[in-house]
C-alpha cells in the first residue's frame, strides 16, 4: 500500500514483540521503537483488517524510561529488540504480560506476585546459535543473527549480550571463515560456554580442507576456545583436536557441578539458572521424606540440587541422551536418590512406572509448547505443591487454568525472571498448592 500521511499519536502499551501501541480512530497501531507513555510521529504503511503497522518518524515526547541503546546495531539486528527501555522498565513490563496472560488465556490471577528475578544485563549468554553466510555481492562472510523483522542475515561486528570474551565473536567468526575454502558451505555456528571452556559448534556442508583445519586449529589457539565440526545430525560432531576438557557449569549452593555437551541445552544465563533453582527449590519447599518429581529434567538442572533436599527424586525426559548424562551427573555428585527415566511426556498413554507412583512434589520445565498433556493428570501425583519453569507465558496461562480448573490447584505465586534481558523473550515461574 501507499505509505500514510505523518501523524501523531500517543503510544499506550508495549505489545509482545516490543512494538509500542497507539490507537487511532479505536485501532490499534504497531510502532517499533516507540515505548508507552511517548508522544510520536508516525507514518502507517501496512493496514490490516484488526491492526495498523507504523514506521517511527520522531519522538515528540520521550518515556522517562526511554535509554540510549548500548549495542551500534539495535534497531538492524533483530536480537535485542528492546535495548531502548530502560532494564527495569523490561522486566516491569514482562510482568505485566505474564499476569495478563495468566487472566486473559488461563483466566486465573495469583495470590502472590513475585519480585523479579534479576541479574546481569550484559554480557550473560552462555548459548548461542551465530548464523553465518558467505554474500556474494559483498563479497566477504557475514556472522551474526537475522535483521529485525528480514529473513537477512545482519552484518555485525559485536555483540554484547555474548559472554565478555565472545563480545567480538561476530567479528571474528566471519574473518575467520572467509579465510576458509568451504566458506559457502558454513551457515552456522553454536556456542557453548562452560565454568572454564567455550565450545564452538561448526555446521560444514562440506568436509574441510586440510588446511582449513589448520586454520580451525590457530583459531582456536588465538581465542582460547574448543572447535567442534558436525557435518550432519547431532550424532555426526566430532572434536577438531582429541583432549577437549569437558563443559561444566556449578550450582554452587547446592554443591553441584553438572557436565554437558556443546549442543545440549542448558539455561543461557548462568547468574539467572542459580538464582531461578533457588527460587524454584524454595517455593516447592520438599523435606526430607518426601519424592520428587521432575519432568523435562534435562541434564538435572533441578533434579539434583532437589536430591540434596529430599528422599527421592525421579527425573523425566524424552531425549534419551540427555537421561544419559543426567545419569551421570548423578554419579559424578555421588547421588545415589535420584533415578531418571525416558519417556516422551507428550504422549501420556506411553508413560512408564514411575508416572503410577505418588509424589509430595512436582517440577516442570517444558518447552515452549508448555505442558498441557502432564498438567492434566497432575492431580494423581497427589502433590502438595507444583512448581511450574515456563520460556512462553501464554502455554503457561493455558496449563495454569487447566491446573486450577480441573486439576484441584490453586494458583499461589508467579513472577517473571530475567533469563534474557533486553530481549521480548519473557522466562517465568508459577507455583502452585493443592486444595485441602
Amino acid at each position: 500500500m501507499k505509505p500514510g500521511p505523518i501523524i501523531e499519536a500517543d503510544i499506550v502499551a508495549l505489545a509482545h514483540d516490543g512494538r509500542g501501541i497507539a490507537r487511532i480512530d479505536g485501532k490499534a497501531v504497531f510502532v517499533a521503537g516507540a515505548l508507552p507513555g511517548e508522544r510520536v510521529s508516525l507514518r502507517i504503511v501496512k493496514r490490516r483488517r484488526q491492526m495498523d503497522e507504523a514506521v517511527l518518524g520522531a519522538i515528540l515526547r520521550p518515556s522517562a524510561d526511554r535509554v540510549v541503546p548500548l549495542c551500534p546495531h539495535f534497531g538492524v539486528c533483530g536480537g535485542c529488540s528492546l535495548q531502548h527501555l530502560e532494564a527495569s522498565a523490561q522486566l516491569v513490563a514482562k510482568q505485566a504480560q505474564l499476569l495478563d496472560d495468566l487472566l486473559r488465556i488461563g483466566r486465573v490471577v495469583p495470590e502472590r506476585v513475585l519480585t523479579p528475578l534479576a541479574g546481569p544485563t550484559w554480557g550473560y549468554r552462555r548459548r548461542a546459535r551465530v548464523g553465518v553466510k558467505y554474500v556474494h555481492k559483498k563479497g566477504r562472510v557475514l556472522a551474526g543473527f537475522r535483521e529485525r523483522e528480514k529473513p537477512y542475515l545482519a552484518d555485525l561486528q559485536t555483540c554484547d549480550v555474548l559472554v565478555p570474551h565472545l563480545r567480538t565473536l561476530p567479528r571474528d567468526l566471519a574473518a575467520l571463515v572467509e579465510t576458509l575454502s568451504v566458506r559457502e558451505h558454513v551457515p552456522q555456528v553454536e556456542v557453548a560456554v562452560g565454568d572454564g571452556a567455550t565450545a564452538l559448534v561448526f555446521r560444514v556442508m562440506v568436509a574441510p580442507s586440510a588446511d582449513d583445519r589448520t586454520r580451525l586449529a590457530a583459531f582456536a589457539a588465538e581465542h582460547a576456545v574448543q572447535i567442534h565440526l558436525q557435518p550432519g545430525g547431532i550424532d555426526s560432531i566430532q572434536a577438531l583436536e582429541p583432549g577437549y576438557p569437558p563443559l561444566r557449569y556449578a550450582i554452587a549452593r547446592f554443591d553441584l557441578t553438572l557436565e554437558f555437551g556443546p549442543v545440549d541445552f542448558v539455561q543461557v544465563n548462568a547468574e539467572i539458572n542459580s538464582a531461578m533453582v533457588d527460587l524454584a527449590l524454595a517455593e516447592l519447599a520438599p523435606e526430607p521424606g518426601d519424592r520428587i518429581l521432575d519432568l523435562f529434567c534435562g541434564l538435572g538442572n533441578f533434579t539434583l540440587p532437589l536430591a540434596r533436599r529430599a528422599a527421592g527424586v525421579v527425573g523425566v525426559e524424552g531425549d534419551a541422551g540427555l537421561v544419559a548424562k543426567a545419569r551421570a551427573n548423578a554419579t559424578a555428585n555421588g547421588i545415589g536418590n535420584a533415578a531418571f527415566f525416558t519417556d516422551n511426556l507428550f504422549e501420556p498413554a506411553g508413560f512408564g512406572a514411575w508416572a503410577r507412583e505418588r509424589y509430595e512434589g512436582v517440577l516442570l520445565d517444558p518447552p515452549r509448547a508448555g505442558a498441557r498433556e502432564v498438567v492434566e493428570r497432575m492431580a494423581g501425583w497427589r502433590a502438595r505443591r507444583v512448581v511450574y519453569i515456563s520460556c512462553h507465558p501464554g502455554s503457561l496461562a493455558r496449563d495454569a487454568g487447566i491446573l486450577v480448573d480441573t486439576q484441584g490447584f490453586r494458583l499461589v505465586a508467579a513472577g517473571v525472571m530475567d533469563m534474557f534481558p533486553h530481549t521480548t523473550h519473557v522466562e517465568s515461574i508459577a507455583v502452585f498448592a493443592r486444595r485441602e
